[in-house]
């Protein structure tokens, strides 16, 4: 009897921007011109540190990493929410939703341990210069990001596989632009509290954790730094963290911003306050992966130098 409730889904209905056309066309060109952006700017770092040989070093191996990261992230989802802006059936098959869950979530995941893993290597970088060659060799740095990859798939395949597993009810709306875990998760016509403290427990191994690492870092480094007499001296040393430290605040920033933003009463189930979280959280999606290259390539000499080189060698050489 308990089941006469209750459905098998074999499809959602991605709310987005339901009810503002308007607003769907505009923010159709608009992340389109953020994904091209994208797709150009990470795919030009990726291209420039295999090719540059000076290049070759753990800061630009994980730079590399994180670049391919953020065209995989943003690809899992933006393409999908592009075609949902023009069309009327705003819909996404269950597997289909479920493959969205597991590489976003992935995504995401190692992109919060590959920068706690970018932070140790620029704490040995200025703190320890005289071992970076031994702490930070081809031993350390390619497994170091290899763990990265591992536990985004592992936390998002355990994840995904509890929610999958959930009996949904025939609520089958999703109030958001993808399948965001814990919109999905809100639909299940069970108790979902256990899902919640395997949540929790992942958000404290692999957001938590290496936040602390970064802090502890990055406390160090300032205090080597600090050490330095010379304003000049500082500012150099300095400049060689400043590019990862402003993607850091930007991406915890974003997410602290939007998870743990106070929310009234009153306005909780206000749909005006609800179409604003949904767009924060897409533009949090777009925003950072499109900041990344413009940041690293504004804010680093090295990375001017080889796209000069770059383009030199190939519009000039002949």
């Amino acid at each position: 009897m308990e089941w006469e409730n209750q459905t098998i889904l074999v499809e959602f209905f991605l709310k987005g921007l339901s009810g503002y056309p308007r607003l769907e066309l505009l923010f159709f060109v608009l992340i389109l011109i953020m994904y091209v952006v994208i797709l150009l700017g990470n795919g030009t770092l990726i291209l420039i540190s295999i090719l540059d040989s000076h290049l070759h070093t753990p800061m630009y191996f994980f730079l590399g990493n994180l670049s391919f990261l953020d065209i995989c992230y943003t690809t899992t989802s933006i393409p999908s929410t592009l075609v949902s802006f023009l069309s009327e059936k705003k819909t996404i098959s269950f597997s289909g939703c479920a493959v969205q869950m597991f590489l976003g979530l992935a995504m995401g995941t190692t992109e919060c341990v590959l920068l706690g893993m970018m932070a140790f290597d620029r704490y040995v970088a200025i703190c320890n210069p005289l071992r970076y060659p031994v702490v930070m060799n081809k031993d350390s740095f390619v497994p170091m990001a290899a763990v990265s990859w591992f536990a985004g798939v592992i936390n998002s395949a355990v994840q995904t596989a509890f929610v999958v597993q959930l009996p949904f009810c025939r609520n089958n709306v999703i109030n958001h632009f993808s399948c965001e875990i814990l919109a999905v998760m809100k639909l299940a016509c069970a108790d979902i509290s256990g899902n919640e403290f395997i949540m929790l427990v992942a958000t404290t191994l692999f957001t938590l954790m290496p936040l602390l690492l970064i802090v502890i870092s990055y406390s160090l480094i300032i205090s080597s730094i600090l050490k330095i007499r010379t304003s000049e001296g500082r500012s150099k040393v300095f400049s060689t963290c400043s590019a990862h430290l402003t993607v850091v605040i930007i991406f915890y920033g974003t997410i602290l911003f939007m998870y743990m933003k106070p929310k009234s009463k009153e306005t909780l189930h206000s749909d005006d306050l609800d179409a604003t979280d949904k767009l924060i959280s897409m533009f949090y999606g777009v925003t950072t992966p499109m900041m990344n290259p413009l940041i690293y390539s504004l804010r680093n000499k090295d990375v001017k130098e080889a796209i000069k080189h770059l383009f030199n060698r190939r519009f000039f050489s002949k």
